[in-house]
C-alpha cells in the first residue's frame, strides 16, 4: 500500500494501439495496418513515447513485416494480443449485427492460438492482453491468468464505472476485486459526466480526439485527474487507438456477397487530422508531466 501511497500525484498513460483490421469488426482488409503503423511509430518516436502494441492473431500470420517494424522502431515497444481474429471474447455490452460472443469452450484455444502465433512471430511471448471491444470476461481473465498474462486492459470504465485504478480481479467475478494474480487495467472515461448515450459510450475516450479535437479529450482529461486526485488516487489514462484511424477510411466496404456501412463515428475524420489531433493530445499530456509506460510494466511497477 506504501507504494501505491508514493505514486498518488504521477500520472500513468499507457497508449495501446489495437492491431487489427480497418474498422475492426467491419471490413477484413489491412490497409491502415500496413500505412498507420508507420505513421504512429514515426510519431511515437518524435516524442520519445513508448506505448503497447496489441495484435490480433491474424495480424501477425500476415504480416509479419509489421510487429518487425514495431519492434525495430524501439525496443521498448511491448508486443500484446488482441484476440485471434478480433472476435468477441466475453460478455458484449450492446448489440452488433451478426456479432455473437464465442462459446466458453472456445475461448481458451482461441487464446492460446493468439499467443502462439504472437510469439512465433515476434519471438516475444505476449504478457499484456487487450478483448475487441472492451469486451471481456470472467473466464477471459480466469484463461489470461492460466496461460501467464500479467495485464488485461479489457476494463471499459465508461460502462462499469466502478474500478477507477489497475486491481487484481476476483476468479467469481472479473469485475471486483480479488486474488487473481494478472493486473486489470481500466480503460480511461471521463465519469464525472452525466452520460447521454444509452450505453454511457459518450464518456469513453475513444474517438472523442478525432471527432471532436485534441483538446476536447484533454478536457475530459483534466476532469479525470482532477477526479482522482480529490480522491487521493493515483492517476492512470489507458487509451486505445487503431492504425486504420490514421489513414482516410472508406464510407463503406463492399466485400464477399454485401456492403457494409459503418456509423459516422467510426470513420470520421480518419487521416492526417486524427494524427494532428493525437499529437495534441500527447503533447498535453506531456505537459501535464504524464509518465508513458506500457501495460505490462505497469502491472508490474506498484503493488496495485
Amino acid at each position: 500500500m506504501n507504494a501505491m501511497n508514493n505514486k498518488k500525484n504521477v500520472i500513468y498513460g499507457i497508449f495501446g494501439f489495437d492491431m487489427e483490421t480497418d474498422c475492426g469488426s467491419w471490413s477484413p482488409f489491412y490497409e491502415g495496418l500496413v500505412k498507420g503503423t508507420p505513421l504512429i511509430l514515426e510519431l511515437l518516436r518524435n516524442k520519445g513515447i513508448r506505448a503497447t502494441f496489441f495484435f490480433t492473431g491474424e495480424v501477425a500470420k500476415l504480416h509479419p513485416e509489421v510487429v518487425e517494424e514495431v519492434l525495430n522502431a524501439n525496443s521498448e515497444h511491448e508486443i500484446g494480443c488482441h484476440s485471434l481474429y478480433h472476435e468477441t471474447l466475453g460478455d458484449p455490452i450492446f448489440e452488433i449485427p451478426l456479432i455473437k460472443p464465442l462459446l466458453l469452450v472456445e475461448v481458451k484455444n482461441r487464446i492460446k492460438v493468439a499467443s502462439e502465433l504472437i510469439e512465433k512471430t515476434s519471438g516475444i511471448k505476449p504478457v499484456s492482453f487487450r478483448c475487441p471491444r472492451l469486451w471481456g470476461s470472467t473466464d477471459v481473465v480466469l484463461t489470461l491468468e492460466e496461460l501467464g498474462y500479467i495485464a488485461d486492459a479489457s476494463y471499459p470504465m465508461y460502462y462499469y464505472k466502478k474500478q477507477l485504478i489497475p486491481y487484481h480481479p476476483s476468479r467469481e467475478n472479473w469485475l471486483e476485486k480479488g486474488d487473481l494474480k494478472i493486473i486489470e487495467i481500466p480503460n480511461f472515461a471521463d465519469i464525472t459526466m452525466e452520460s447521454k448515450d444509452k450505453y454511457k459510450r459518450d464518456r469513453d475516450q475513444w474517438p472523442i480526439y478525432r471527432t471532436k479535437g485534441g483538446n476536447a479529450l484533454l478536457h475530459h482529461i483534466d476532469n479525470f485527474i482532477d477526479f482522482m486526485e480529490e480522491k487521493g488516487l493515483p492517476v492512470v489514462l489507458c487509451f486505445y487507438f487503431h492504425p486504420w484511424e490514421f489513414i482516410e477510411m472508406p464510407d463503406r466496404f463492399s466485400y464477399g456477397e454485401g456492403t457494409v456501412i459503418p456509423d459516422k463515428y467510426l470513420i470520421e475524420n480518419c487521416g492526417d487530422y486524427a494524427l494532428k489531433q493525437l499529437e495534441i493530445v500527447i503533447d498535453g499530456l506531456l505537459l501535464r508531466n504524464a509518465k508513458f509506460t506500457a501495460a505490462k510494466d505497469l502491472a508490474c511497477e506498484i503493488n496495485w
